[in-house]
């Protein structure tokens, strides 16, 4: 453990070295380009089938023990809006999310290529974008099933409490959330992980790339509890910025998405170059 964090604080070092400042505003920004298109495009879809409704109820209340405050908010009024169209608002919105994921994974790779200290023209420029295009589908498939676990976790949630004795009540409840916090972990492991094997050129076995994974995911959960209570308890967006103060919140928690993203790989690039010099 203390080589660990001796590790880790030479990452924190590095990455501001790297600049990985800048370029986490500019992942947050594709990011933020990304996430809300994304989701309702989600919404829309779901809406089509006949328990659409109990499941977009379900992603509302999934949504508000993840995300900042002011973020399910904003989401909830973009849900609400009907639109006549619902075609080309699904083809629009799946367009643009694939066009704006693209250039997060790019921004993404060149933050894994600085923390590796690879050379800049490594990649050709249409490999890395065809690889940047497979992150995103390859992104999408863990967060995909684990927001379907967790959305339909919640109805057996509530059919375990219903079906267990009074005395055991509190014990399913407390092992079943815990066991969903336990996914939310475990996918988020899973994305960094593919993030961090697939991302640069010298791909590296998955057991290497879970130290930064690990690192990376404890620090966005914290930053995001953090963050969260701080929106909620101190600040008010809508005095500085009106009605933008969501949408700020949410960029805001982007960027700290994608900084915790990148110092995950920084500290990665800090072991890969160890075991390379390692006699």
């Amino acid at each position: 453990m203390p080589r660990y964090l001796r590790h880790f604080r030479k990452a924190v070092f590095l990455a501001l070295e790297h600049d990985v400042l800048n370029t986490a505003k500019a992942a947050a920004y594709s990011g933020m380009l990304m996430f809300f298109p994304a989701f309702i495009v989600l919404t829309a879809l779901i809406a089509k089938v006949p328990e659409g409704p109990t499941v977009v109820g379900e992603i509302r209340w999934v949504s508000g023990q993840i995300l900042p405050l002011d973020t399910v908010h904003l989401m909830l009024s973009s849900m609400q809006a009907r639109n006549p169209h619902p075609g080309r608002l699904i083809t629009s919105g799946i367009t643009l999310s694939i066009f704006a994921g693209l250039g997060l994974m790019l921004t993404l790779i060149e933050g894994f290529r600085r923390a590796y200290r690879l050379p800049q023209n490594e990649w050709g420029f249409w490999e890395r974008r065809i690889r940047a295009l497979l992150l995103v589908f390859i992104v999408l498939a863990p967060l995909a099933l684990a927001t379907l676990l967790l959305v339909f976790g919640r109805a057996i949630e509530l059919w375990m409490v219903l079906k267990s004795g009074h005395e055991l009540r509190h014990f399913v409840l407390f092992f079943w959330r815990m066991a969903r916090w336990s996914l939310a972990f475990v996918t988020s492991l899973t994305v960094l992980g593919a993030l961090y094997h697939f991302g640069t050129r010298r791909r590296e076995h998955w057991l290497y790339v879970m130290p930064g994974a690990i690192a990376a995911s404890a620090v966005w959960f914290s930053a995001t509890l953090a963050f969260g209570w701080y929106v909620t308890r101190i600040a008010d967006y809508t005095i500085f910025y009106g009605s933008f103060g969501a949408g700020i919140a949410t960029l805001v928690w982007l960027y700290i998405t994608s900084f915790t993203a990148l110092i995950g790989a920084e500290l990665n690039g800090v072991f890969f170059r160890e075991r390379n010099l390692r006699p």
